[in-house]
């Protein structure tokens, strides 16, 4: 019997999303009010990342099976707030499709990138590694964070499979899954809500090339170090191993390329409205039907990745909305005034919040600082002309400090939890800022700051 009913319960809510979804891609096309929020309904969002950092840590085995439930209640209470306190409905509409975005595009590249398997020439040594998370931040600026980091982990941890560690696998996260994909608009959501408001193509190449070439050669470097190292003390029997780990390279279930490409051309499909993500899902969709079931599992797919991330994320676009809305009207208040403040305050957001929609608050703060808005196209052009360094900033800020957490960026939860399910022993919430962010990433990001937004 309870069977039968969660059955009701989940076509109930299916038909309710759908519902939904398409009420969402309506508003999404209409200019939405921001309307003044209580600052107490920021509380959710502080407590569910307070939650996903420290849950996992004491209570483990209870927030892998009440982790959706604590998702979902904190989420309904801001939409119960926006729907019966403030009236704001739209507001919440917007988001949603926002969420659906977001999760067909990632959904849609998880799923074409898992039929597709590699096996890599060459030997899993630090040089070797190095080369590899190298062609990855390049190949992120044209298939996109999420598309190159679902391209390669797998292949990557199979490679590293004698000696895989923690350090691997962050390193990945931050070079392939976020600061890599800062040079086009197709590389990280951020820079393509730019694209979308105006900000040419190109453009962002000319402004971060040299920040993101400081920034990939000195996480390089620092990687090559620290796996040097561990690659050192291991045994000879256990490097000869290694150096036999990437013999007889092979490429399975290339037809995915088509369905990746299909999904690339989407990206930039904006009407009619809702076409994007249907072509996206019927991608996935005929991906998963024509690949080979010996691919699937050869790269050990499964859904469980993509269901971590789709339940998490719901809590985090809903509680996020208060904490953005009242970021957006009192921007002016917080004294932000320099390129250095946009550059820090975007990125620490965006270590916390997701980045784009970060991106996009920030970068309508510092139109409005300068009395000017960014749906007008006049004012994009006299903008990037006279105070293009704001965008600069943001635009760093929000992709190179999307790898500050789990949760910064789309792709670094779904790359922990494939690495976790190869059996790699990654890192607590808290043990990846402090292991990793705070040494690693900070210093790299202060000197950019210091030669780009310093005066």
């Amino acid at each position: 019997m309870s069977q039968v009913i969660r059955k009701m319960l989940r076509r109930i809510s299916l038909v309710a999303v759908l519902l939904c979804s398409v009420s969402s891609l309506t508003w999404a096309q209409s200019e939405v009010t921001i309307l003044p929020v209580s600052p107490v309904m920021i509380l959710p969002f502080v407590l569910f990342l307070a939650a996903i950092a420290l849950m996992p840590f004491f209570q483990k085995k209870w927030w892998e099976q009440n982790y959706p439930a604590v998702s979902f209640s904190l989420g309904a209470l801001v939409v119960v707030y926006y729907l019966f306190a403030i009236h704001n409905a739209p507001r919440l509409l917007v988001t949603l499709h926002e969420y659906i975005s977001f999760i067909v595009l990632i959904g849609s590249l998880f799923v074409v990138s898992g039929g597709i398997h590699f096996r890599l020439r060459g030997k899993a040594t630090p040089l070797a590694n190095v080369a590899l998370l190298a062609c990855g931040a390049i190949i992120s600026n044209l298939v996109g964070t999420t598309g190159a980091s679902m391209l390669l982990i797998r292949p990557y941890i199979r490679v590293n499979k004698y000696r895989i560690r923690a350090h691997h696998v962050v390193f990945f996260i931050f070079i392939v899954s976020n600061a890599g994909g800062a040079l086009t608009p197709i590389g990280d959501p951020p820079l393509f809500l730019g694209y979308l408001k105006g900000v040419p193509f190109f453009w962002v190449l000319t402004k971060t090339w040299i920040a993101w070439l400081f920034v990939i050669v000195s996480l390089l470097g620092m990687f090559a170090i620290l796996d040097y190292r561990q690659y050192r003390h291991l045994t000879k029997h256990v490097q000869h191993e290694v150096e036999r780990a990437g013999e007889e390279p092979r490429v399975e279930g290339l037809a995915n390329l088509g369905f990746l490409l299909a999904i690339l051309i989407g990206v930039f499909i904006q009407d009619p409205i809702g076409v994007r993500e249907f072509i996206m899902i019927a991608a996935a969709i005929g991906s998963y039907y024509t690949t080979a079931k010996s691919v699937h599992t050869k790269n050990d797919f499964n859904f469980q990745p993509i269901r971590e991330v789709a339940i998490l994320f719901v809590g985090i676009f809903a509680t996020m909305i208060p904490a953005l809305d009242w970021l957006t009207l009192n921007s002016r208040t917080l004294g932000l005034e320099t390129p250095a403040q946009f550059y820090w305050g975007s990125g620490l957001l965006s270590s916390f919040l997701d980045n784009a929609p970060t991106y996009l608050n920030f970068l309508t703060a510092a139109f409005g600082l300068h009395g000017m808005s960014v749906e007008n196209p006049a004012h994009m052009t006299a903008f990037l002309n006279d105070h293009w360094q704001f965008v600069q900033a943001v635009s760093l800020g929000s992709v190179f400090f999307g790898a500050c957490t789990y949760i910064g960026n789309g792709p670094n939860f779904m790359v922990k939890s494939i690495a976790e399910q190869s059996g790699v022993a990654m890192p607590t919430f808290f043990g990846y800022i402090v292991k990793f962010t705070l040494v690693y990433l900070l210093p790299i990001y202060g000197v950019v700051w210091f030669l780009f937004f310093r005066i």
